[in-house]
């Protein structure tokens, strides 16, 4: 790719993820300034051909200069593997810009969505004054939405939101996608379904948590939506109540909303202030927003809101978010806007 005198080097550290490979791919669609892109992540994956701008790469084991030169490192693997090595691509010079979650928790981090800015900045920094921002964490597409909603309605009298999403199995990871595939085709065969990442049947079924063998939790992925919506909005807007639902499905949330104000609001005024918070609202003629026909949108995209049949004051939102496009779209926006500063 051609490179702008102020092309920079970024790293993809977790490179061979779902989240890595978005990334690495919504850099070379959105043009964003990158002179050298460095694959990097595990050691047992590393030697792995990719390609960065149509051109073959090779994914490395993280080196101790692995983060020299580098502007932007964006952390995609792992939580565990974000923990290990974001201090030294830090170290190393780099900001950080964390799409794992497993930077949530540090201190120094901060959360950004800038679709947002026009009406919910990000929070206040917690570096010590003189110290540069390094580490800013991004939002999981659940989050985003359940966070952009709330800013955006807020100023209208917004007391409370509720939020149930149905997660898509690529959230887990590629093993979940392989896992659902294989039991769609065996119970429509009448055979017994492997249960290895779920411990229970997804295909064709509805979860509101996986079985007890399983090694993850859905518990777990429903606090850390709540944790990430309530630091970002605590003080300023409503903080949602979320409910996570395993659906079987291979890609993208979809999701619904119950907002409920002190009076009966506008909904037209809704839809303009849901698109003032960086929202997509589809016109009334379009065709309702759905898991599948979302795939590439950068930003969630809702319904027009309805109203609640029974309660006057009641609000029905009805949206999906691409799981992967979406965060990976807001790391992007996030390196752009800390060029432009």
């Amino acid at each position: 790719m051609t490179a702008p005198k102020e092309a920079v080097r970024v790293a993809i550290a977790g490179a061979s993820s779902l989240l890595g490979k978005e990334l690495n791919l919504w850099l070379e669609e959105s043009n964003f300034p990158a002179i050298d892109i460095r694959l990097v992540d595990e050691e047992f994956v590393a030697g792995t051909l990719a390609e960065v701008g149509g051109e073959p790469a090779v994914i490395e084991t993280v080196t101790q200069d692995s983060f020299e030169r580098v502007r932007f490192a964006f952390f995609t693997g792992s939580p565990e593997f974000s923990r290990r090595h974001a201090a030294e691509a830090r170290r190393a010079g780099a900001v950080v810009i964390d799409l794992s979650g497993g930077l949530v928790a540090d201190p120094k981090s901060r959360p950004w969505i800038p679709t947002l800015d026009a009406v919910l900045s990000s929070p206040a920094e917690s570096v010590p004054p003189g110290e540069p921002q390094s580490l800013f964490v991004v939002p999981s597409a659940p989050a985003d939405v359940a966070i952009s909603i709330s800013a955006a309605l807020a100023p209208v009298g917004l007391e409370h939101l509720v939020v149930t999403v149905l997660q898509p199995v690529s959230e887990v990871g590629p093993e979940a996608i392989k896992e659902l595939e294989s039991q769609v085709v065996k119970l429509l065969s009448f055979q017994p379904v492997s249960q290895t990442v779920f411990d229970a049947q997804v295909g064709f079924n509805m979860l509101s948590s996986y079985g007890p063998e399983s090694r993850i939790k859905l518990a777990d992925a429903r606090a850390k939506i709540a944790s990430e919506s309530k630091r970002y909005l605590v003080g300023r807007a409503p903080v949602p109540a979320i409910m996570l639902v395993q659906a079987p499905v291979f890609y993208s949330h979809a999701f619904t909303a119950y907002a409920e104000f002190k009076a009966a609001p506008e909904l037209e005024d809704l839809s303009a202030r849901l698109r003032a918070a960086g929202l997509k609202v589809a016109r009334a003629k379009d065709e309702p927003p759905t898991n599948v026909n979302i795939v590439g949108e950068v930003r969630p995209v809702l319904r027009q809101p309805e109203r609640d049949p029974g309660i006057e004051t009641g609000v029905w939102l009805w949206g999906a978010a691409d799981n992967l496009r979406v965060p990976a779209a807001t790391a992007v926006s996030i390196a752009e806007k800390l060029l432009a500063s």
